[in-house]
Order: C-alpha cells, then sequence, then structure tokens
C-alpha cells in the first residue's frame, strides 16, 4: 500500500472538496449575509421552488451548528461517500454490479470514467427513476447523469447499510461538488492518484480516515489548545499498524481459543502468537465460536476490530459453519465497538461491512449491522430526574453522561448507577410530552450504561494519546477524579479500563506510551497492575516509534485480568537498536535466545523502588535492590535544592568576580554542565551574603539551601543529562541548586559510591528507574550497591580518575585553578 499517496491525496480531497462545498454554498446564497430565507433567486439566478426549499433548510441547518461547521460536514460525507463506492465498485460489492468511476480500457483494465453513466439504460439503483436517466442519456449531458446516478448510488446504499450510509437528502445533494470527475477532481484524483491495487486491502478505508484528519489534527496540537467534544475525536484517531493490530489479537483472542483448542491448525496462522506457560495458565472456558465476546472501547475506524473478524471467520468454518451464516453470527454475537467519533464509528461500520460481504454476497440484504455504540451526550436535566430518586444523588454519573462525548468509554458505570436509573425510568411517567421525553432520555442513558458495563473475553484497545495538559475542563476534573492513578495521558487510562472492561481472566490488550513504565506518577497504577493482574507479554520499542503518528514510544501489553503466581511472562526489548520492529518480534518468538527476548515473573518488579517494569534486569540486579543498600543510607541527601529566584543578580561566571571576593561573599555554586565525570563543570559563583540569603528565604520564588547542607562537598551531578548519567567529586564549601545537587556526608563511603555511580551497572539500573533526560533525585537515592562493592574505599583507582580529571580541568582557562595551558 503507498501510504505517502494515499496520505498526499487525503489531505488534498479535503481541502478539495471543502472549496468544492464552499463553491455550492456561495452559488445558492448559504451564507452570512446572503438572501433570507424564502429566496427565489439568488445572485440573479432563479431558484425552482424545490431549491427553494432545500436552501432554506441549509440555512436553518447553518443556523444551529455554523456555516463552517455545515461545510466540513457535507465535505466529509461527499468523501466517506466516494471513497466508500470506490472501495465496493473495485470489489464488486455495489448492487448494480455497475463501476460508477471507472469503465473499461481498450487493454482490459479499468480507466477514469463512468461505467454506470455509459450503460445508463441497462443499469438498475433502486430508487433511479428511468425515465429522468433516459431523458438526461439522451440529452447527453454527462455530467448531470453522473451525478443523478451517483446520488442513487447512495441512497440505496443507505437502504442496505443504514449503519454506514446515513440517507442523503436533497438538501446536503445540493452541497455536492461539480466536476468530480475530473482528471483532476476529487474522484478523478483518487483513481489517478492510488493504485486499484491498494484498495484490494480494506485496511485502505481506515488509513484514508486519519490522513483526512491529519491537519485537522496537527493544527489541533501545534495551538496548544485544549481539546473540546468536536475537536478530542479527530485529535486522537490512529489508525494501527498492521503487525502491532496481530499481535495484540493473536495474543488476546488466538490465545483463548488455542488454550481452549489446543491442537487448533489456527496456531500455523498466527505468526505472532506467543506460547503460553501453561504450567501456571487459568483460562475461560468456551464451547464454541459464539461464546466469545471480543470489544475494543476506542475502536476509531475499526481496524482491530475487522482483523478480529478475521480470525473469528476462521474459528467458525474450523468447527463447520457455512460461510455464509458466518459474518452475521461475528457481527451479532462477537464484535463489540465503542467510540465518540461517529465519523470514525462509520468506517469501522462500513469496514465490517466490507469484510461480511466477502464471505456472504447477500449480505447487504440480511439487516446485520455491526454493534460499533456511538458514545453521545446523554443530559438528563432537573425535570428528568425524579425528586428523591437515587439517580439525584449521583451527580458525577449525570455529569458525565452530559459529556460522554469526551469522557467516551472511560465512563464506568457500576451496577449501583444501572439500578438508580432503572428505578428513575420507574418513577418518571409516560403521560403527556414531557413525561415521554424524559422517559426517552432516561432509557437511552440506561442502554448506554448497560453497554458501558458490559464485560467481554478479550478486550483490545489502542487508545487515544492525549496529555492531561491538552484536556479541557471537563475531562481535566473528571479524569483526576476517576483515574487519578493513570491521570497524565488517556492512553495509561485505558490500562484501568481495560482490565475493567475484561472479565475476570480474559485479556486486555493495549497500546501506550512507554513513560507508565518508569515514571514515579504510575507507582501506584504499576504496583496495583503487578499484584492484582498479570503481564502476559509485553513488547517495548523505547528509543523509537513503532506506531506512525505518536509522540512517545510505544508499551504495547496483554494482560489478564486477575493474578497468576509464579507466571513468566513474555518480553521484547525492540528498542532504537533494531529499526524494524515487526520483523524483530518475529525473530524473537522463533529464536528466544535472539539478545532481546526475556522472562520474567512480574512479581520481581516490585523489588525495585517505584516497581518499573525492568524486565531485561538479570536476577542478581534484582536482588541487589533487596539486599544491597542505597546511597540515601550512606549520605545525607535532599532534594531541597538552593533557587535564587532571580540569576541574573544572584549568580556570575567566577571569572566575573575577583578572587579575593570568592571565599567571602561569593561561593562556589554547583550547578550541573555537560557530561563530565569523576571532576569538573564548576563555572558559577552564587552571592552568599546576609541580605542574599535572607530575599532566597523570604521570596516565594526563592528556595533557601537547608543550613547543614551549606559548604558540604561529595558527590555531585548533572541532573539534565544527554542521556547517561556523569557523577563528580566536589570539594567542601560549595552551595548547589537542583541542576546540580551534591550528596554529602559520605565520609570513607565517597569513592565507592563515585566508582559505582559511574559505572555501566549504575546506568542500567538508572535507565529502568528512570530513562528520561532528567535525572532524579529519588531515582539516585534508589540505587543499590552491589555486594563486594565496598573493597572500592580509600581505592587508589577512584582517587587517580579524580586527579586525572581535575588536571584536564584545570588545563581549560574556564577553571577556577587555571595557571597555565599545558602547552606552554
Amino acid at each position: 500500500m503507498n501510504d505517502t499517496a494515499i496520505k498526499n491525496y487525503c489531505i488534498w480531497a479535503r481541502n478539495e472538496l471543502i472549496a468544492g462545498v464552499e463553491a455550492r454554498m456561495r452559488l445558492y446564497g448559504v451564507a452570512e449575509g446572503a438572501e433570507p430565507a424564502g429566496a427565489t433567486a439568488v445572485g440573479g439566478r432563479a431558484l425552482s421552488p424545490e431549491e427553494t426549499g432545500w436552501r432554506d433548510a441549509l440555512l436553518r441547518a447553518a443556523a444551529e451548528e455554523g456555516f463552517d461547521h455545515l461545510r466540513d460536514r457535507a465535505a466529509y460525507t461527499w468523501f466517506n461517500r466516494i471513497a466508500a463506492v470506490r472501495y465496493m465498485e473495485v470489489h464488486d460489492f455495489l448492487p448494480s454490479r455497475v463501476r460508477m468511476f471507472t469503465r473499461p480500457a481498450a487493454d482490459g483494465s479499468w480507466e477514469l470514467g463512468s461505467q454506470a453513466a455509459d450503460e445508463a439504460l441497462d443499469v438498475e439503483i433502486e430508487g433511479a427513476d428511468p425515465v429522468r436517466v433516459a431523458e438526461l442519456k439522451q440529452a447527453g449531458e454527462d455530467g448531470p447523469l453522473f451525478r443523478y446516478l451517483f446520488l442513487a448510488q447512495c441512497a440505496e446504499l443507505s437502504g442496505c447499510l443504514p449503519g454506514v450510509f446515513q440517507p442523503v437528502d436533497a438538501c446536503m445533494a445540493l452541497l455536492l461538488p461539480a466536476n468530480l470527475m475530473d482528471p483532476d477532481g476529487v474522484i478523478g484524483r483518487m483513481v489517478g492518484d492510488i493504485p486499484e491495487e491498494d484498495w484490494e486491502d480494506v485496511q485502505i478505508l481506515g488509513w484514508m480516515y486519519q490522513y483526512y484528519n491529519s491537519e485537522v489534527k496537527d493544527a489541533f496540537f501545534a495551538s496548544k489548545a485544549k481539546e473540546t467534544p468536536d475537536t478530542i475525536g479527530p485529535a486522537t484517531q490512529l489508525f494501527t499498524p498492521d503487525w502491532i493490530v496481530r499481535y495484540m489479537v493473536q495474543n488476546s483472542l488466538g490465545r483463548l481459543w488455542m488454550l481452549n483448542n489446543p491442537g487448533s491448525p489456527l496456531r500455523d496462522e498466527m505468526e505472532y502468537y506467543i506460547e503460553p506457560d501453561e504450567t501456571h495458565e487459568d483460562f475461560i472456558r468456551i464451547g464454541g465460536p459464539e461464546d466469545i465476546s471480543l470489544c475494543d472501547p476506542a475502536c476509531g475506524s475499526g481496524h482491530i476490530l475487522v482483523y478480529a473478524f478475521e480470525l473469528l471467520a476462521k474459528m467458525y468454518l474450523e468447527r463447520g459453519y457455512r460461510e455464509r451464516e458466518i459474518p452475521g453470527l461475528v457481527l451479532s454475537k462477537n464484535l463489540h465497538g465503542m467510540e465518540i467519533d461517529p465519523r470514525a464509528a462509520q468506517i469501522a461500520r462500513l469496514a465490517l461491512a466490507m469484510c461480511a460481504r466477502g464471505l456472504d454476497r447477500r449480505f447487504f440484504g440480511r439487516g446485520v449491522q455491526a454493534d460499533i455504540a456511538v458514545l453521545a451526550p446523554v443530559a438528563l436535566g432537573e425535570g428528568d430526574v425524579p425528586q428523591g430518586s437515587a439517580l439525584e444523588k449521583r451527580k458525577d454519573l449525570l455529569d458525565a453522561l452530559a459529556h460522554l462525548d469526551e469522557a467516551g468509554s472511560l465512563l464506568a458505570p457500576g451496577e449501583g448507577d444501572l439500578a438508580a436509573i432503572r428505578e428513575a425510568i420507574e418513577l418518571t411517567g409516560s403521560d403527556g410530552l414531557f413525561g415521554s421525553s424524559s422517559r426517552e432520555r432516561l432509557q437511552r442513558a440506561l442502554s448506554t450504561c448497560e453497554t458501558l458495563a458490559r464485560r467481554h473475553d478479550c478486550v483490545v484497545a489502542n487508545p487515544p494519546y492525549m496529555g492531561s495538559s491538552s484536556f479541557g475542563p471537563f475531562m481535566s476534573k473528571w479524569v483526576k477524579k476517576s483515574y487519578p492513578d493513570v491521570k497524565s495521558d488517556l492512553c495509561t487510562c485505558f490500562i484501568e479500563r481495560n482490565l475493567s472492561l475484561a472479565k475476570v481472566g480474559g485479556f486486555a490488550s493495549l497500546v501506550t506510551s512507554d513513560t507508565c513504565m518508569y515514571l514515579s506518577s504510575f507507582v501506584a497504577m504499576r504496583t496495583s497492575l503487578v499484584e492484582n493482574n498479570t503481564i502476559l507479554t509485553f513488547v517495548d520499542t523505547r528509543g523509537t516509534n513503532a506506531h506512525p503518528d505518536v509522540f512517545d514510544a510505544n508499551a504495547i501489553w496483554v494482560l489478564r485480568h486477575g493474578r497468576l503466581d509464579g507466571y513468566e511472562g513474555s518480553y521484547f526489548k525492540l528498542n532504537h537498536r533494531i529499526p524494524e520492529k515487526a520483523g524483530a518480534l518475529l525473530e524473537a518468538i522463533q529464536n528466544p535466545d535472539c539478545g532481546w527476548f526475556y522472562r520474567r515473573d512480574a512479581e520481581t518488579f516490585k523489588q525495585i523502588p517505584g516497581t518499573p517494569i525492568a524486565y531485561w534486569f538479570p536476577h542478581p540486579l534484582f536482588n541487589a535492590f533487596v539486599e544491597g543498600r542505597s546511597v540515601d543510607e550512606d549520605s545525607d541527601y535532599t532534594g531541597s535544592p538552593n533557587i535564587t529566584g532571580d540569576n541574573d543578580k544572584y549568580l556570575r561566571m567566577h571569572w566575573e568576580i575577583s578572587k579575593k571576593d570568592r571565599g567571602s561573599k561569593w561561593k562556589v555554586y554547583s550547578k550541573g554542565g555537560d557530561f563530565r565525570r569523576w571532576y569538573g563543570n564548576l563555572f558559577h559563583v552564587i552571592d552568599w551574603s546576609e541580605p542574599a540569603r535572607r530575599f532566597y528565604l523570604d521570596n516565594k520564588t526563592s528556595t533557601l539551601l537547608p543550613e547543614r547542607y551549606w559548604y558540604q562537598g561529595g558527590i555531585t551531578y548533572t541532573m539534565l543529562t544527554s542521556g547517561k548519567a556523569c557523577f563528580r567529586y566536589i570539594d567542601d564549601g560549595c552551595i548547589w541548586d537542583k541542576s546540580g545537587p551534591v550528596i554529602c556526608r559520605l565520609g570513607k563511603h565517597l569513592n565507592v559510591w563515585l566508582a559505582f555511580l559511574n559505572s555501566k551497572i549504575a546506568q542500567q539500573c538508572l535507565d529502568a528507574l528512570n530513562p528520561t533526560l532528567n535525572l532524579q533525585v529519588k531515582d539516585v537515592k534508589a540505587l543499590p550497591l552491589l555486594n563486594g562493592c565496598d573493597q572500592l574505599e580509600g581505592s587508589p583507582l577512584v582517587d587517580e580518575c579524580i586527579s586525572i580529571s581535575n588536571q584536564d580541568w584545570d588545563s581549560s582557562e574556564t577553571s577556577m585553578d587555571f595557571k597555565r595551558h599545558p602547552l606552554c
């Protein structure tokens, strides 16, 4: 699939369709300041009575939703219809069995042109008036004829696939852009720019939706704006790469099937399947494929559901079901999706319908729809909720229901919530207009909450990625309250939510950013995950993006809801040294000795402070965190540095101050610096006079270093690293800030700790505790001194390293103790 061509086309097509719709709006006076409703002429052009009515309806819609919103909605409507019809004509799925956008070429291929228009007198499209078709054909009006047939085809498909093709009324038809079939038109470019073979894969529909939104998404994040119900859907849409989808589905849905059917030939068709630890594995028992329930709670355009459909179809075939009955069973019994973006949900339904039509040529007439729930707001006002009812007291639930187009499937209603809504329905009368409408809204709330409360055997998702800094007012408050342990990003909230959607013993697969593996803000989440659930398989792609269009690296989880004691999960370290992730994963599955495959019991992660997912640690290193002593035990070390609050006034480079003033008013100031070990990086001095210290103590933006740390030497380091930590000896007499903290009062342990902190082992530990560029005090405090290291106390080797580094530092003119250049 030519991703670049598809992306370039979709971005261009969006802008072209918007411009085309705008031109139609201007033509019919659907714009601010245009002729009022009821006008029979616009810009000197007479309107028919029908056109006047259609125009009036568009003006009402624009008044309700805004002209720009109406324009964008119309543009996407036609993009969606055009892409769907193109896919179906390539696969010969159109009911007429005649192509709409291409015609047979002399060489046997297909070229731009409408076969339907060429053969219009013989084409049967439900709803198309043969008399009108004949009139247009005989008049030689190719453009109007194509337009008429295309609109008729869309209308016919809306009857076949109501969840995919919502009916296009005459008002929206008025906004269908002109010249679509020109070689440089939207359809012409689609046929010319995207090779026909790319339409063989149903995934193209999802990619096209993501690329259509790509400029909108980029503009949202570039603006630093807060999300709104209108922006959160498009801004968080990500079409998941195929290998990630296969890995997640094969090791959840496929795993469930193989555990229940160990001899299944399906094993040979799952290239990313990882054999379970049968000694410890307990699992949900199923009688057959009809018993399986799989949910994608953030299904987007349906890539995960599409592959799950493929795998489920093979399960049914294995059990002897007839091919034509399989699609209806899969869509009605097995697959369930939830989504806040109606457009994405529409694409997901379309993709699944295409999968179904591939197995059952009569599927369009069977009335079966994919179970994709669009989570729309249910606003229950005071008049809808009976006074004194249990529901009235559940303010958080009512608030979340009213913002369901933001909270989406993260809303996790409990049995008490469902009971409260049912009670409210019973207490609400159905008499009169108001009682009926209140009851209807309560029924919608109940139906939505029942969908959200359902539990599944497998929950698989590529959840939305959005940091808390982009949350709007509602989400900012609600996520903190509902998901306090994972509130930093929507994707990490779904770790908790996917597990709660899975039955006990069920599987939860998802992609998240890698930061939840180690950041301190996720300690509670990791601890709960390890203590209460099981990590079955884990793919770590830190150092590069396995996932296009994601800002961080990825962690790809397959979890079991419920703890399996002693279970050793499978871990794959596909870091920046391995450029081709899918191939590296396959190699590791086939060859566990490849060097990037590990087996670990997640219980061992608890031995490390903060419970980081440090699966690559050798067992002796895990033991060191238990048996070894920390730097905190051997030193006096604080996380409260000095902050001047006004560096321009109170800090100087040491060469700006005379030597006689340097020892009294001005003190050496440790402030980090570039990568350098053992000694050096002493450039700054700080005003340490009485008035200055009083300012640091009293000013709101300042902090005074606690007095017991004044003038204490020891080991300093650079907080902002370039990837590797560097620790240096520093003499007594210094002051320090957060950029260059000092570990002091080490006594006889100074040499051993300096040697250990500059070792590869310490770096390996820090990579697990916090592999970011900011080296935190708590992470250094957690480092364990290995047994046998004490023999380095007073070691001349450490003293020699310090001396060599000191001499090198003093050979530079920027050193306080510079005497002369070594070459002089």
